[in-house]
């Protein structure tokens, strides 16, 4: 794939799943999220049924030293319970962090993460952060070499520079989902158990105490770490971080 080529799987559809935005004050010490939208969780049907398409949750928080900052995306959830260690991405979709260090609500920086083959060898490529070839909508791979490139499931990089995780873990999001469709059931997913779900009697509340429905559950997760400086430099201090899925 050419770095000037638009993402494009070989059928030539374009869809995208966005979720997760972040303003972000206080960088070079403590990070305050002044504003958050988050947990995307299958929402539309065509996540539903393309399920590695689907952005859970976007997280951001300091990293191991306070000049440094995680950024995670989760996708695909839920998965098959927790022995669903063979889980893979999608090597036809581009996987994007957007950073805003201007205040303009339009990217300034990208990290771009793709995959090649399938299975126990799945290898994972991050680009970035680095100038966007083209803003918005558009899903052009940036025609630079990966900063971090290794195996799936495994940590990659190193302390002092870019870290990256992209692999299975266990889904960090709690919901009792029974209750959830039983107060609003016209958002039961199409298929699965919870779509068996009797549309009586509804709810007005959560129970109490609180079930964790997808404890045990696994989502696929990338993580990565890297110096603050990276996203804030020839901008200011607040940064906003949005997260994409194309093909």
């Amino acid at each position: 794939m050419k770095g000037n080529e638009r993402f494009r799987s070989p059928l030539g559809r374009a869809a995208l799943a966005a979720a997760g935005l972040f303003a972000l004050t206080g960088i070079g010490g403590a990070v305050l999220v002044s504003q958050l939208t988050g947990s995307d969780h299958q929402d539309t049907p065509e996540v539903e049924f393309s399920p590695r398409m689907d952005i859970n949750d976007v997280y951001a928080f300091p990293g191991a030293n306070d000049d440094r900052i995680a950024l995670v995306m989760d996708t695909s959830s839920p998965l098959t319970p927790a022995q669903s260690a063979s889980a893979v991405f999608d090597p036809e979709l581009l996987y994007q962090i957007k950073i805003d260090n201007t205040g303009d609500a339009v990217e300034d920086l990208v990290l771009q993460i793709t995959f090649e083959g399938e299975g126990s060898a799945q290898q994972v490529q991050v680009r970035g952060p680095v100038q966007p070839d083209q803003t918005g909508m558009l899903t052009t791979l940036v025609d630079v070499a990966p900063a971090v490139s290794g195996p799936i499931n495994q940590n990659l990089g190193s302390s002092s520079g870019m870290q990256v995780f992209a692999g299975v873990r266990d889904d960090p999001f709690f919901i009792d989902l029974e209750q959830f469709f039983r107060i609003v059931p016209d958002r039961k997913p199409a298929t699965g158990p919870l779509s068996e779900l009797p549309d009586t009697p509804t709810a007005s509340s959560f129970r109490d105490p609180g079930i964790d429905y997808v404890a045990g559950f696994n989502t696929l997760a990338i993580v990565i770490e890297l110096p603050e400086s990276e996203l804030t430099g020839g901008g200011s201090g607040r940064i906003g971080i949005w997260e994409t899925i194309s093909r």
